[in-house]
């Protein structure tokens, strides 16, 4: 075995793991407060009235608060003018008063009440303004429903993601310094879970192992997800419902994260367990040299879609595809990032969204060979004033996955 790969058991792995969280600073008050006046003014030019915010990571973004979605409207509503409460269920106020604050505008609703029409009777008594209301993208089918039916016939309900998704894809300093911790936490992981793997274990016992050392790197609630495939396992993304042991050989993929102070993090490494066949060795190179191509075309201006096009044409230029056929790259080459694991905009044929200093998103172009194996070599970048800059650096060789390039 190669001097990474193995020869450690967990409890060994895991006690050389150390804290790494002292001294984060989670999102402060200030932040939210100018978050929410960038939204109004967004709502100001944009001719939208108000604009509700449902249990949802856009919650999330603009007040702090991490609340779970249900049948039950728990949100929050702001206008035009600046004006804005949370709604939440009577029974939870106390709760929700530890997360937001008893400072803060709480408008409450029994049990027996139509919540959504609450939420119009407080609008109505703001006073003039547009008569359009945006609702949070995940606010589902039957309370936009209720809010078009106690609103008045002249009001425009529509969706909000075109404002908070701008918003929300532009990272602050603050931000990005999160992110960068629980990425440097989740490699610090995965360096340490080649470390434990051996013949005949289990998928199960590799993700357990990824959990806990998330713990022991001071994550209290250990990885937020994680993926573990050997072998041909590894040529389907998001696994199989029956996944094999470990043998000699095998392609390996981990694809794991964390959240740290509600930021993700998203890391996968792939290797071989044991020495490589020129193929796996191939396929890799084509993978590693697929996400350079991908960061080059990463340009400030540039729309998404053509760091998608540059991958796609480079991968048919080595034999793979065309598009999204097999063997080759069969889903887009990456993702935004940020409070939720997946979020706009996309590097993806179709998003046009200009990449702007302080986006996040994924460089991941996995290659699939059916029948055979997978390599995904997942890491993100931050658009900065000067362009791209990774926060993981990319794997230096299949021989060292977890070396600087």
């Amino acid at each position: 075995m190669t001097p990474w790969c193995g020869g450690s058991d967990a409890d060994q792995a895991l006690a050389r793991l150390a804290d790494r969280t002292a001294g984060i600073r989670p999102i402060d008050a200030a932040e939210y407060q100018a978050r929410r006046k960038r939204l109004v003014a967004a709502m100001g030019v944009a001719g939208v009235g108000a604009l509700t915010l449902d249990a949802s990571r856009t919650l999330t973004y603009f007040t702090g608060v991490r609340w779970s979605g249900s049948e039950r409207l728990c949100g929050a509503v702001l206008t035009a003018s600046g004006a804005w409460t949370f709604v939440v269920p009577a029974f939870e106020r106390g709760t929700f008063e530890r997360l937001a604050g008893t400072e803060a505008s709480i408008l409450t609703w029994e049990e027996h009440e139509v919540p959504e029409a609450m939420v119009a009777r407080w609008l109505l008594d703001q006073g003039a303004m547009a008569k359009h209301l945006a609702l949070d993208a995940e606010t589902p089918f039957f309370r936009a429903e209720r809010l078009r039916a106690s609103l008045p016939g002249d009001w425009r309900i529509g969706s909000a993601a075109a404002l908070t998704d701008d918003l929300r894809s532009r990272k602050s300093d603050a931000e990005i310094a999160l992110m960068q911790r629980a990425f440097d936490i989740t490699l610090t992981v995965q360096r340490a879970t080649a470390t434990i793997l051996r013949p005949g274990i289990a998928t199960g016992d590799v993700a357990a192992f990824v959990d806990a050392a998330h713990k022991a790197c001071g994550v209290a609630s250990g990885a937020s997800f994680c993926i573990v495939l050997f072998g041909p396992d590894t040529a389907f993304p998001h696994g199989v419902d029956a996944p094999k042991v470990l043998e000699p050989g095998d392609t390996v993929l981990v694809d794991t994260g964390c959240v740290l102070a509600n930021y993700q993090s998203d890391l996968t490494r792939t290797y071989v367990f044991g020495p490589p066949t020129p193929q796996q060795r191939r396929v890799w190179a084509h993978e590693r040299e697929a996400q350079e191509v991908a960061f080059a075309a990463a340009r400030l201006g540039a729309p998404c879609e053509s760091v998608d096009d540059a991958v796609r044409r480079f991968l048919e230029q080595q034999g793979y595809g065309p598009h999204y056929r097999l063997p080759g790259l069969p889903h887009r080459t990456g993702h935004g990032l940020g409070l939720s694991i997946h979020e706009p905009p996309y590097f993806v044929r179709g998003d046009a969204t200009p990449l702007r200093e302080g986006m996040c998103l994924s460089i991941e172009p996995m290659l699939c060979i059916p029948d055979a194996f997978g390599v995904r070599l997942e890491d993100h970048i931050h658009m900065t004033a000067d362009g791209p800059a990774w926060f993981t650096p990319p794997a230096a060789s299949l021989d060292a996955p977890f070396d600087v390039a």
